[in-house]
C-alpha cells in the first residue's frame, strides 16, 4: 500500500480555457490515470475521487479535472457535446506531457458514463500510446464510430441491474478490436452505490491499470 501521495489543486491553462483539476502523485508513481467524468459531474464526484484514492494507494497517479468550464457547465447541450469533451480530454494529455511533475509517466483513462465515449475517443487519437481505458458504467455506443481506432486494452465495467447500458456496453466490447474485458458486476446499479460495489470497482480497475502499466 502506498500512502506518501501528495495531492495539488490546479489550474490546467489549455489554448481558450482554464481548467480546474486535482492531482494525486503517489511517490514513486508508476503511470498516471486521467479521469474523464459523465454529463452533470466534475473534479469533485465522490465517485471517482474514491477510486482515485485506491489507485493512489497501489502507486498510481490520478488527474481528476472539470471538462467544461463553469459557463460551459451551465449549458445542457455541451454536457452532451462528445466531439467537445473529447477534444478537452485530448488537450489535458498534452498537458500532462509537458507538466513537469507527470511529462514523464504513462498515461490512462478512466471514463464513466458519458466520459466513457471521450475517453474512446481520445484513446482512438492517440493510438497505442495510451496505456489502457476503463469505462464504469458508461456509455461506449456514443463512440462506435471511432472505436474501431481504438487499440488501448479496455475494460468495461457494468452493474448488473444497469439493463439496457449493459447490451450498450457488450456491443462497443464485441465491436473493439483491441485487448479487451467485460465485467458484470452482480447487484450493482447504474451509479455503483449498492454496498461493496464500488470498492469493486476500484479493485477491477485498479488491476487492470497496474497489469498495462
Amino acid at each position: 500500500m502506498n500512502t506518501n501521495t501528495s495531492i495539488c489543486h490546479l489550474d490546467i491553462v489549455l489554448d481558450e480555457v482554464v481548467l480546474k483539476g486535482i492531482l494525486g502523485l503517489p511517490d514513486p508513481a508508476r503511470g498516471l490515470v486521467l479521469f474523464s467524468h459523465g454529463s452533470g459531474s466534475s473534479r469533485l464526484s465522490s465517485r471517482n475521487n474514491y477510486v482515485a484514492s485506491v489507485l493512489q494507494e497501489e502507486g498510481i497517479a490520478t488527474l481528476l479535472f472539470d471538462l467544461l468550464t463553469e459557463e460551459e457547465d451551465m449549458n445542457y447541450q455541451t454536457r452532451f457535446d462528445i466531439p467537445l469533451l473529447t477534444e478537452r480530454l485530448i488537450a489535458v494529455t498534452h498537458w500532462c506531457r509537458k507538466y513537469e511533475p507527470t511529462l514523464n509517466l504513462r498515461i490512462a483513462y478512466f471514463g464513466a458514463s458519458t466520459g466513457a465515449a471521450s475517453a474512446l475517443g481520445a484513446a482512438a487519437h492517440f493510438g497505442g500510446e495510451i496505456a489502457a481505458v476503463v469505462s464504469r458504467g458508461g456509455r461506449p455506443d456514443m463512440a462506435l464510430d471511432i472505436i474501431d481506432g481504438v487499440s488501448s486494452p479496455t475494460l468495461f465495467l457494468v452493474g448488473g441491474l444497469d439493463g439496457v447500458v449493459i447490451g450498450l456496453n457488450q456491443k462497443a466490447h464485441d465491436q473493439l478490436t483491441a485487448e479487451k474485458k467485460i465485467e458484470i458486476i452482480p447487484g450493482a446499479s447504474h451509479l455503483f452505490g449498492e454496498p461493496g460495489k464500488l470498492e469493486q470497482v476500484a479493485a477491477m480497475s485498479a488491476s487492470w491499470f497496474k497489469k498495462h502499466f
